[in-house]
């Protein structure tokens, strides 16, 4: 008997993605998938394998803006409303909630009517929707050894963060660090960020003539700071190819030496998969600081530089490139270690859980 699905996940990449990746895992498996999104989240579905995504009414809820909370906290009723209508009609096996709110009225709907949940964590921090459905969840599963904010009872396993399949086979490289031409490549999550848009070119525009000459730089570039970017890099004379968002972003992480990233769950992950020494950047308005709680997986093993945004100029950046660029023993070192931090199998091993769990 086929067995069912319903994922149910916010609407930026770094919920999108594993979820995306655990859909590909059992639609090869003859699963039916459904997908439970708000409308952001339709607008990023199409690379999921869903044969239904139903969009649900959904809002964050701030204490501190009373007024606000009140007609999210409607929004969401109506959403788990949309959500129990759809479940007792479809009948899934299973739902697997990825965070955002966009994920609560599936969440709630299938709580309240007895269908087995698993909830799967991508940051060091328990996100706030996940905080809720956690202890009477079958399962809750995180991307980082480290996880704050999860209620003392809850049933905790360590797997990782799946990862997409064509980000996965690209893994397969071996990192080798540069002997002449240096690939740089600049990320700054799903929606892009323009403090590294902007600090970085001009970081690199104050690096030394032959530093300059060796790189080629791959930076992903918010649209309104397109023209400033390329701009310098023109003047400085470096290869720069810039846009803002690549849909391919597994080939660039598989020739890079070295990323600048933002620090959410996704990017870590990647990095960590691929063996790439970064210099992370924790996105500062993050919920709870759970970037900077992410990087530390990186750091400590002496992976990853990490850089406050109050420290991110581009003097500084400047000289972090130019000690960690032209150290080949650290280079090859980082790689090794972020190497060691990886769980390839976190994509498998999540999917195990979701068939043990909707079979018991």
């Amino acid at each position: 008997m086929t067995k069912r699905i319903l994922l149910a996940a916010g609407g930026t990449g770094g919920h999108m993605f594993p979820a995306q990746a655990l859909a590909e895992y059992l639609k090869d498996q003859n699963w039916e998938i459904a997908l439970m999104t708000d409308a952001r989240g339709h607008k990023h579905a199409g690379n999921i394998p869903a044969g239904q995504i139903i969009e649900v009414e959904a809002a964050s809820i701030s204490p501190r803006r009373p007024i606000r909370a009140l007609g999210g906290t409607i929004k969401l009723m109506r959403g788990v409303k949309t959500a129990k209508a759809f479940i007792k009609d479809w009948q899934p096996n299973i739902v697997v909630g990825f965070g955002g709110y966009p994920a609560f009225p599936a969440m709630k709907a299938a709580q309240v009517l007895g269908v087995p949940t698993i909830l799967h964590e991508q940051n060091a921090v328990l996100g706030r929707v996940n905080r809720m459905f956690a202890a009477k969840a079958n399962m809750v599963v995180s991307g980082f050894e480290v996880l704050e904010k999860l209620p003392a009872d809850a049933n905790w396993k360590v797997l990782g963060n799946p990862l997409r399949g064509a980000v996965a086979k690209a893994c397969a490289r071996t990192y080798a660090p540069p002997k002449h031409t240096i690939n740089l490549l600049i990320v700054g999550g799903s929606l892009g960020a323009r403090l590294l848009s902007e600090t970085v070119p001009q970081a690199i525009a104050l690096l030394s003539d032959d530093l300059r000459a060796r790189l080629s730089v791959v930076q992903q570039t918010r649209k309104e700071s397109l023209d400033f970017a390329k701009g310098i890099y023109d003047k400085a004379g470096v290869e720069a190819v810039c846009a803002p968002f690549f849909t391919d972003i597994e080939t660039h992480l598989a020739k890079a030496h070295f990323v600048i990233a933002r620090a959410g769950a996704s990017s870590v992950s990647e990095i960590a998969a691929m063996g790439l020494p970064s210099l992370l950047v924790p996105l500062k308005i993050a919920m709870d600081d759970h970037q900077s709680i992410n990087a530390l997986s990186l750091k400590n093993l002496n992976a990853a530089y990490i850089l406050p945004e109050s420290e991110f100029t581009p003097e500084i950046v400047k000289s972090i490139l130019t000690e960690k660029l032209n150290d080949s023993s650290w280079l090859k070192t980082a790689s090794e270690a972020a190497l060691s931090a990886a769980k390839p199998e976190a994509t498998a091993d999540l999917a195990e859980c979701v068939i043990q769990t909707a079979t018991e």
